[in-house]
Order: C-alpha cells, then sequence, then structure tokens
C-alpha cells in the first residue's frame, strides 16, 4: 500500500509554494463548497477569486515561464469543462471551478490529484447521505443538496481536493 511519505519524493510541487497557494485558494474552496451544499450552485465570483488569486500570487512563487504553463492548464481544462458540460456530464459550476483549479496544480502530480479526487469524492458522498439521516443535518435544514435528487454538490469533493493537494505539497513537497 502506499503511503504519503512513498510518493513524496516524486512531487512536483514546491512546499513553500504549495503553502502559499494553499494560504490564497482556501477561502475560494471553501465558499465554493459551502455554497454548492447550501444553494447547489459554485458562485462564479468564488471561480474568478481562485483565478484571480493564482495570477496575482504566482509570479511572486513560480519562474514566469511556468506561471505561463500552469494557466495552459487553465485554458484546456475549460475547454474540456465546456465540451462536458455540453454532454450533460458535469455541471457548469464544476467545470468552471476545475479550470480555475488546474493552474495550481503541477502536471506532473496529475495522478496524485486524480486519486485524491476519486478519494475525497466517495468520501464525501458518504459523509454527505450519512449527514442527511442523522441530527447533524438540523445545522443546516435549509440546504439544497440535502433534498435534491440525482445531483451531488461537486464543489465540496473538488474544494477539497485542491485544498488537500496543496496541504500534501506544503509537508511533501519537492
Amino acid at each position: 500500500m502506499t503511503t504519503l511519505s512513498a510518493i513524496a519524493p516524486t512531487l512536483h510541487m514546491p512546499q513553500s509554494v504549495a503553502l502559499w497557494l494553499f494560504l490564497i485558494s482556501l477561502p475560494a474552496c471553501l465558499w465554493s463548497a459551502l455554497s454548492d451544499l447550501r444553494v447547489m450552485k459554485i458562485p462564479n465570483k468564488a471561480v474568478i477569486l481562485l483565478a484571480v488569486a493564482f495570477v496575482v500570487a504566482a509570479p511572486f512563487l513560480l519562474p514566469l515561464q511556468q506561471v505561463g504553463w500552469q494557466l495552459l492548464q487553465l485554458v484546456i481544462l475549460l475547454l474540456v469543462g465546456m465540451v462536458m458540460n455540453g454532454a450533460g456530464l458535469i455541471g457548469a459550476g464544476d467545470a468552471k471551478f476545475t479550470a480555475a483549479a488546474a493552474p495550481y496544480v503541477m502536471l506532473g502530480d496529475w495522478k496524485l490529484v486524480v486519486m485524491l479526487f476519486a478519494t475525497v469524492t466517495l468520501a464525501a458522498v458518504a459523509a454527505h447521505r450519512l449527514a442527511g439521516v442523522t441530527p447533524l443535518r438540523k445545522l443546516a435544514p435549509d440546504w439544497e443538496s440535502w433534498t435534491r435528487k440525482g445531483d451531488f454538490p461537486m464543489g465540496l469533493p473538488l474544494g477539497t481536493t485542491l485544498s488537500l493537494y496543496l496541504l500534501i505539497g506544503a509537508v511533501y513537497g519537492g
């Protein structure tokens, strides 16, 4: 079984960069997750905040050529997300959030991010469903995500995945 310390030498995210990116992205990740739980929408303002935070901070954290490559990931994932949204596979907010989060991920770490996303999504679905049938639901009785059938607030696992990836990078990064 692979542990985090076993994959640590393979992380491409530098520790200090990961820590700063974690700190600047956390508000947008939390906002997106909570809004999606509450009203089943990721606000455009949260997505813009995530993207603008990277554009402003990255030139101070990474070489400019690397910033350009990271931003190219945003463009590519935005186009892929638009196609997937048009095909009815994902929501528009999910597509936009994923695109805005893309520059925060080092290309060499994509396998870790996919593994994290799959794990976090399973845990988020289980926790959300469990909380929905326990007294915990009384803490937020009006959340639309409790009653929406056939949909899940993917802002929760999307924001959590980005935050966890950056935290792992801050601890184990290259």
